[in-house]
């Protein structure tokens, strides 16, 4: 149920600018709120009771922020309020990487011992732990700049050009900055796995001394 839930979060987060903007151009505000509305409770609902209770404010403080806005929408019939979700989930998202910065672990680097669980170990171990929180300092400055574009072009824009950005152009700078770190990582420090594309970044960027990577 947690997997399920995460992938229609995921699938909701991405097609949401579209729908918004499709939804806009044939249905009022309001109408388009309600329906939104009735499609996050459920999903508020779920994290509720999936939820521990000892750490419930955590989890539903986005998703009830999301409900603000939404309702606040739809009480004024307010297209603005809707367009304005991706800059708060920017916001959010540049809470949750600054505040990393200040423990032990960025989350950059949780993302990078997914892959390599002895990245902190050896002799490049403390190298690599810096060098993925210079990379959570990157990503803090691009949900800046994220959040900013967003409501640029909430504010002053076309809805179709605020639906192409948040629903395109932002997600594959995403991808792109996850992407492109992984390969700078690996061609910084030349430790390669076992898997296909550690092979073919090996044949492009060759291990130290030619040894094999342990990563």
């Amino acid at each position: 149920m947690k997997v399920l839930l995460g992938i229609l979060n995921a699938v909701l987060a991405v097609a949401y600018p579209v729908a918004i903007w499709w939804a806009l151009t044939h249905r009022s505000p309001r109408t388009v709120g309600l329906v939104a509305i009735a499609i996050v409770v459920p999903l508020v609902g779920l994290r509720v009771l999936k939820a521990d209770r000892t750490h419930l404010w955590p989890v539903l403080r986005l998703p009830l922020t999301v409900m603000a806005l939404l309702l606040t929408g739809t009480l004024l019939n307010e297209p603005l309020y809707f367009l304005l979700l991706p800059v708060l989930i920017s916001v959010a998202l540049l809470v949750q990487f600054a505040l990393s910065l200040r423990g032990e672990m960025p989350i950059i680097e949780r993302f990078a011992r997914m892959q390599e669980p002895e990245l902190g170990d050896g002799p490049q171990g403390a190298a690599k732990q810096a060098h993925c929180r210079q990379v959570t300092v990157a990503w803090c400055v691009f949900f800046v700049l994220n959040a900013a574009i967003s409501g640029l072009l909430a504010f002053a824009a076309p809805t179709r050009w605020w639906a192409i950005y948040s629903g395109g152009i932002a997600y594959g700078l995403m991808g792109t900055m996850f992407a492109g770190e992984y390969i700078f990582r690996k061609a910084r420090f030349r430790d390669y796995g076992r898997g296909p594309h550690d092979r073919l970044l090996a044949l492009l960027w060759p291990p130290h001394n030619g040894a094999e990577g342990g990563g």
